[in-house]
């Protein structure tokens, strides 16, 4: 089962899913999607395949969040994933893809359901 998250090791929640996926013995890929952020086309699909709109994902704390305006409701869905692919700290994480799905792990526990074993207790 191929599993990667899209981590950032400054982020205890994504700490945390990191841990959850090591305690299960899933194999998995760490992309630290600050250093190697996803393309355009890669984030798109990303967003869809959650269920979510890019809004959904946009982080705001410790973010260019306020300063870029991002709140205003004008703004368009392209002109959000423009915001993220200059700035993907903007990025919510972590996010998990799985073949059972591809999820933002927020609780970390979230994970739980991308994983075909649950991690020992």
């Amino acid at each position: 089962m191929s599993i990667t998250i899209y981590h950032n090791p400054a982020c205890g929640t994504s700490r945390k899913v990191l841990g959850l996926l090591r305690d299960s013995g899933a194999e998995f890929t760490i992309i630290e999607y600050l250093k190697t952020p996803p393309g355009r086309n890669d984030l798109v699909s990303l967003i869809g395949r959650m269920g979510m709109q890019p809004r959904d994902v946009l982080r705001r704390q410790g973010t260019p969040y306020d300063e870029l305006n991002l709140s205003n409701p004008a703004l368009t869905d392209d002109q959000l994933i423009d915001a993220m692919m200059a700035h993907p700290i903007l990025i919510n994480r972590p996010i998990v893809v799985s073949p059972l799905g591809v999820k933002l792990c927020r609780p970390a526990e979230s994970v739980l359901d991308l994983l075909p074993l649950r991690p020992a207790q």
